[in-house]
């Protein structure tokens, strides 16, 4: 008989990944926009869709872990746990057993993800490690050689940049994120990109520095979020990228609860 799915849902305030797991196996994973106007019957049918091009069924699936920075998609996934997949789902948060302490003044201020996020990074990298998820914000997480949460940074997003400088600089526009051949912009399109870019990198670059010299002690660096592409290639601070990063921690988090 085979093992159980497990279906890892992340929502974030741009996107929701979905991951099916089979084991310590990541067989499928998605991306979907994280509408929260949309009810759980509407998310029913768009994860059957994907499903049914992956050949997987819905019955097959024995567990669900969230984890959702989003309150209204976490009661929406929820729901589709309960009413499409019949299982009660793990909801990752500073009050699940993790493996980690968080040693933040107020746990239950850490996100979900930046919770999922160290705890795979922990496992895959040992510590001290910084995890530097760039997405919708960029958020740096800190993890002690022994595996407790410290902290970190919390910076604005790429995206959030981009859509701030055009709303209010009347000369300016959204341009698109691609990686800039030369810091020298030749046109305001370019010059964008090549300020943007450039500047999460020196961003990433100097909060790590700074991260590093407050432990006195090297640590590992693990990229990840839909903004990482973007700076990987320019961060040399950077060791690791791993876009499945939150998934992975959410797939461990719900092995150690069971």
């Amino acid at each position: 008989m085979d093992t159980p799915l497990l279906v890892a849902l992340n929502a974030n305030n741009t996107l929701t990944k979905i991951g099916v797991y089979r084991g310590r196996d990541l067989l499928h994973h998605w991306r979907v926009s994280s509408d929260t106007s949309r009810p759980a019957d509407e998310y029913a049918v768009l994860v059957r869709g994907l499903f049914d091009t992956a050949g997987l069924r819905f019955d097959a699936v024995g567990g669900v872990a969230i984890s959702s920075v989003v309150p209204a998609l976490t009661e929406t996934m929820g729901r589709l746990a309960r009413d499409y997949f019949h299982v009660a789902p793990l909801v990752a948060d500073s009050d699940t057993p993790t493996g980690m302490r968080i040693l933040y003044e107020n746990p239950r201020e850490v996100g979900a993800d930046r919770i999922c996020a160290a705890v795979a990074a922990f496992a895959r990298h040992g510590g001290p490690a910084i995890v530097v998820d760039l997405g919708t914000a960029t958020t740096f997480s800190v993890v002690s050689r022994d595996g407790d949460f410290l902290g970190g940074a919390i910076a604005p997003g790429i995206g959030i940049s981009v859509d701030a400088l055009a709303e209010h600089a009347a000369q300016l526009h959204r341009v698109p994120l691609l990686a800039p051949r030369t810091a020298i912009g030749r046109s305001t399109t370019t010059a964008m990109q090549a300020g943007i870019v450039f500047g999460f990198v020196g961003l990433v670059t100097d909060v790590v520095r700074r991260i590093r010299d407050e432990l006195g002690t090297p640590a590992v660096t693990v990229a990840t979020g839909g903004w990482a592409d973007l700076v990987v290639g320019e961060c040399g601070c950077l060791d690791h990228h791993d876009p499945m990063l939150v998934l992975e921690g959410l797939r461990l988090i719900y092995e150690r609860s069971r």
